[in-house]
């Protein structure tokens, strides 16, 4: 037997089918029944689906094994196929990546500080302020390109996130034609088993009673057996279309979770980096007109220093000269110094004439007397 195909067009819209209609008795006395389980509503379908279905329903045939075991088996695998593809989307994406980058970003906006110690004194001020300044900018274009290599990465990764939303929109719709696709297999399933439990399976019963003969009654019997597998198979079916309603949900949440993140992304890279950009050029400009201010208040206050510096040498030197003026060529007590000095000089010249004389007073004498003794020694020699 060839291979059954349901074929969709899901461009139709699905107009609404009224529900299942129920057979009540006017005035009948109201019963609490037993509450029966609740059977998952089958999708609405277009008049093309339903013929698509109607005429499907005539091919199916219950008593085929092959063909029960290959009921919607198309339909199933696209299902696991797809079930395969999302999750794959899923386990690939990492956005803690993404997290981790825009963390980074923090990290190197809160890093870069203008404030720093500074050297103190006039000469340490003018002799570290354009260090400070180049190491400001140096710092800030070493941040700068840390940031923009940052936002380069998260560009990327919203691009990518922009192409899976993109995907996951087509991963929806090829969810929605799969469970559309599923569910027609159901439908025309069920009415098939419908009919053929009403009327074949009926007419079979009521043959095996009227012949009393074994071999009719275990032809009703294997048919029944053979409803049911089927049956079966139709519950594997929705279990199946389960699958399908849980992914629709599913692929919503992954997609948000990339919008949001996308819509994170675009605003760091359109708002916050430029922000960050233009008050770091805020705060060096700043910083120039501090170090302005510091640097004039520096020179007026050494310049104030210098003034009364000078002017107290100038007071100094010119009460110096004017002292010096006043004086005369010798002053007094060098004259009183040297005067009393050639009087003490005159004294000992004095002196020393005076000891002179007396000596030589006495060297006369002296002479005298010798000459005396040596005239009466030489009288005595001649006597």
């Amino acid at each position: 037997m060839s291979e059954l195909k349901l074929t969709l067009e899901p461009e139709l819209e699905s107009p609404s089918l009224g529900g299942v209609p129920t057979l009540t008795l006017d005035g009948a006395a109201e019963e609490k029944k037993p509450e029966e389980p609740q059977v998952p509503e089958e999708p609405e379908l277009t008049p093309e689906e339903q013929k698509i279905v109607d005429d499907f329903v005539e091919k199916i045939d219950i008593t085929s094994p092959t063909l029960v075991m290959q009921y919607g088996s198309g339909a199933q695998k696209k299902i696991a196929n797809f079930s395969d593809t999302a999750l794959q989307n899923v386990r690939t994406k990492d956005l803690g990546e993404v997290g981790d980058e825009i963390s980074d970003l923090v990290v190197e906006l809160r890093g870069f500080d203008v404030n720093e110690e500074e050297d103190k004194g006039f000469f340490g001020f003018f002799k570290k302020q354009a260090n400070k300044l180049d190491g400001l900018k140096a710092r800030y274009d070493k941040a700068e390109v840390n940031v923009n290599k940052i936002a380069s990465s998260l560009e990327s990764h919203q691009v990518q996130l922009m192409k899976d939303i993109v995907m996951l929109d087509k991963l929806y719709e090829m969810n929605l034609n799969y469970h559309k696709e599923l569910s027609m297999y159901i439908i025309a399933g069920k009415k098939r088993l419908k009919r053929d439990r009403e009327t074949t399976l009926v007419e079979l019963k009521n043959k095996a009673q009227r012949s009393g003969l074994a071999e009719d009654a275990q032809a009703a019997n294997d048919f029944a057996q053979q409803c049911d597998s089927f049956e079966k198979k139709l519950h594997d079916l929705e279990l199946t279309r389960m699958v399908s309603v849980q992914m629709s949900p599913q692929i919503r949440l992954v997609q948000n979770n990339d919008r949001l993140m996308a819509e994170k992304i675009q605003s760091t890279i359109v708002n916050t980096i430029p922000l960050w950009k233009s008050q770091m050029v805020l705060a060096l400009g700043v910083a120039h007109s501090a170090d302005a201010v510091r640097a004039q208040r520096e020179v007026t206050d050494m310049t104030n220093m210098l003034l009364k510096k000078n002017a107290e040498k100038l007071k100094m030197s010119t009460i110096e000269t004017a002292r010096e003026s006043e004086r005369g060529i010798v002053d007094m007590e060098t004259l009183r110094q040297t005067n009393q000095s050639l009087i003490t000089t005159l004294d000992e010249v004095v002196k020393i004439q005076e000891e002179g004389r007396t000596r030589r007073r006495e060297a006369e004498q002296e002479l005298g007397r010798l000459e005396g003794e040596l005239k009466q020694k030489l009288l005595d020699i001649r006597t």
